[in-house]
């Protein structure tokens, strides 16, 4: 069979004066212009978990239009987040009426597997590398319609996953390529889409498997600048020091996320410089612990670590390593004083770049569902609406009109050119700082303008 593999790229909102600010803030909608040229890891992934004897194709839907590489397929797998899922859906009803086989599966299709088996013949809820094999049996004998959930198949063992199938993408240029190094985290915070997909444990690669992928990167885009698609890097200390000193001999340049905790390790920090981190992104949330508390299900890691987040960020960036810090604006906890404590908070700890979003329920999460039986979901179902951008929720502490107003004056300052320049010469002058007192591990890099927020659906 032909088997084509779509992603859905672009990044979604709907406000027309978020969209219009978009144009000239840096760090808000360009930002998620950045993140939705990323290649779709996960359709690469289960690409190499294909049965041999087909020919595959990888290509990217952009504004819902479908691609022409994609034609003659017979089936054709579509990875959505819930913003692109009304898209999706749209190609997918086309392609089926034509008699294509249609599979769908990513971070909505596992929330919500029975509405998006209204589209497909084949579903994939969950992790996709053990049910696609069976996918592909499936459409060669054009079974019946079947949703397959991987929380009944055997997890993934992620020490024998196979390599990417990076080659399918071709001659495209990419800001950024991604590797896996981790699976999940451990905080699984309430609002974090992962969290639906990722269900099972914290799961860390082999070092040796993550460096064998990496030159299989390389070997396509020499120069790549490398994005560790994972959503908390360096939760095992000690196995992110043997990682950082297995990448170093590469001279790349790379990003990822990961908690405040690393900033507690200052060989760790030197390690990730001299490897080529040249930034972390860090949600941290809130300024202030008291709308912190609860949102995580397994620890309140991030309320204990809120009254020295300020220092974290600074020890952090003194070592060269830029940090993107995130603010989720919205959250039971917060009033309209949230605006201005984010700003204070982003100036003083000099944060290179800072991503705000607004609380959005995703469906699957914990969040959802209590907003949900609170009443608090303003237009639900609107799945279109799930963009981290557009309000579509009732806070605690204000009406959705001043998380709106509060959201686009805070944008306006935050992304102000000389409040920009001076938190980045902040950056600078730490660096520095620990530059003249000889510290031999520390160096200011160029930082791409590339680098980005990746979060998309946490």
């Amino acid at each position: 069979m032909r088997i084509g593999f779509l992603a859905m790229s672009g990044l979604r909102a709907h406000d027309p004066e978020l969209l219009r600010r978009g144009l000239t803030l840096p760090g808000l909608i360009e930002r998620g212009r950045q993140v939705a040229a990323l290649p779709s890891l996960g359709l690469l992934s289960i690409a190499a978990c294909t049965p041999p004897g087909h020919e595959l194709v990888y290509a990217e839907a952009l504004a819902g239009e479908f691609p022409p590489e994609l034609e003659d397929c017979e089936l054709i797998a579509i990875s959505t987040l819930s913003a692109q899922a009304f898209e999706a859906y749209a190609i997918a009803d086309r392609l089926r009426a034509s008699g294509v086989r249609v599979a769908l599966g990513g971070l909505h299709a596992t929330a919500l597997p029975d509405e998006a088996a209204l589209h497909a013949d084949y579903v994939v809820a969950g992790e996709g590398e053990r049910a696609w094999p069976e996918v592909v049996r499936l459409a060669e004998r054009r079974a019946a319609p079947r949703v397959l959930l991987a929380d009944e198949l055997a997890p993934v063992d992620v020490g024998r996953l196979p390599v990417p199938r990076y080659d399918l993408l071709g001659r495209r240029r990419y800001g950024r390529y991604t590797v896996q190094t981790v699976r999940g985290c451990p905080w699984r915070c309430d609002f974090c889409a992962s969290t639906v997909m990722l269900r099972r444990p914290y799961r860390k690669r082999p070092v040796a498997h993550v460096v064998r992928d990496v030159r299989a990167v390389l070997r396509e885009q020499p120069d790549a600048f490398l994005e560790l698609a994972d959503d908390n890097t360096f939760v095992d200390r000690s196995w992110g020091l043997e990682l950082c000193r297995a990448l170093e001999p590469f001279k790349l340049r790379w990003f990822t996320e990961t908690d405040l905790s690393v900033a507690d390790d200052p060989v760790l920090l030197a390690a990730m410089a001299r490897a080529g981190c040249r930034q972390v992104l860090v949600g941290l949330e809130s300024p202030d612990a008291r709308a912190l508390r609860g949102i995580e299900q397994r620890s309140d890691f991030k309320a204990r670590r809120a009254t020295r987040a300020i220092q974290d960020v600074r020890r952090i960036q003194a070592h060269g390593i830029t940090v993107n810090g995130c603010f989720v604006l919205g959250l039971d906890g917060q009033d309209p004083s949230i605006f201005e404590r984010v700003l204070r908070c982003a100036e003083e700890a000099g944060l290179y770049d800072v991503q705000v979003t607004v609380l959005t329920p995703f469906p699957g999460t914990p969040v959802h569902a209590r907003l949900a039986d609170e009443g608090r979901i303003l237009r639900p179902g609107r799945w279109d609406l799930c963009t981290l951008f557009d309000v579509n929720v009732r806070p605690a502490g204000m009406t959705p009109e001043q998380l709106r107003e509060g959201l686009l004056w805070l944008c306006d300052r935050l992304y102000e050119g000389d409040r920009q320049r001076r938190r980045r010469a902040s950056f600078r002058a730490q660096v520095r700082a620990r530059i003249c007192r000889g510290d031999p591990s520390v160096r200011i890099l160029p930082i791409p303008t590339e680098i980005s927020a990746r979060r998309s659906e946490c």
